[in-house]
């Protein structure tokens, strides 16, 4: 029997219809649409859905779930940091990678990220860890899962995040020219093996976590001057990644 393509069982009008309550910016909703209208985002919409209607706490909180992509449009990437999921501790999660509000503390794997930031350009780490100001300027602060339950890691790994954000990166790779991607950890890397290294630049190194950083190979890797060298190389303003305090 024939397979049936599941991307191929809605209408035109269908489509349309869940594309208008997308709040994504037009670029992004543009380039998405056929994930944003598969069945792999109806189960995921039914799902969280019923998460964030429940009396656990889903974090971040819903209107913040899309915050890379809000913050960054497709037209503005020039940079991917790939994470795995949101914080999962009250108050942390954001919609941005590594990223928490300027009242939070810092969570470890941040204050690598801006003690390597610091040795690398020298710059004084900032006093606080909101990197919104690094996707104002065409930085996509994505993870690999954009929700999670409060208190328990990777508890929305295999929802159909994955897909999703896939397909993300499938976009930057096709319509995007000379974008960075950073990708720290095995998980990242593995998310990122089918980038086009002919058009692109691919910076590795272990996970910033403290158990990672502290063996070896993240401190010193300096993603922050090689990202830099590269976008001007290419004609692209640099990121100024002093954040503001």
């Amino acid at each position: 029997m024939e397979l049936f393509d599941e991307k191929s069982t809605k209408s035109d009008a269908q489509k349309q219809a869940i594309l208008d309550n997308v709040r994504l910016p037009e670029d992004w909703k543009q380039a998405l649409a056929e994930e944003l209208t598969s069945d792999n985002m109806d189960n995921l919409r039914a799902f969280l859905k019923e998460a964030y209607q429940s009396d656990d706490s889903i974090y971040p909180p819903a209107p913040l779930m899309f915050n890379a992509l809000n913050l960054t449009p497709l037209s503005q990437v020039k940079v991917v940091i790939l994470g795995q999921d949101p914080y999962h501790g009250p108050g942390q999660a954001m919609g941005l990678s590594f990223s928490v509000p300027k009242a939070i503390p810092k969570p470890p794997s941040l204050n690598n990220v801006l003690k390597e930031m610091a040795s690398d350009i020298g710059i004084a780490p900032s006093k606080h860890g909101d990197l919104t100001y690094w996707a104002q300027q065409g930085v996509l602060l994505l993870n690999s899962s954009l929700t999670v339950k409060e208190s328990e890691p990777n508890s929305h790994q295999n929802k159909g995040w994955e897909q999703f954000t896939d397909a993300v990166i499938d976009v930057v790779n096709e319509q995007t020219e000379h974008t960075v991607f950073i990708l720290w950890g095995s998980k990242a890397q593995k998310k990122g093996k089918y980038i086009n290294t002919d058009k692109h630049l691919i910076l590795t190194a272990v996970h910033p976590s403290p158990l990672a950083a502290n063996r070896g190979g993240f401190f010193g890797s300096k993603p922050f001057s090689k990202t830099n060298d590269y976008l001007i190389q290419h004609g692209q303003t640099p990121i100024d990644w002093q954040l503001p305090q």
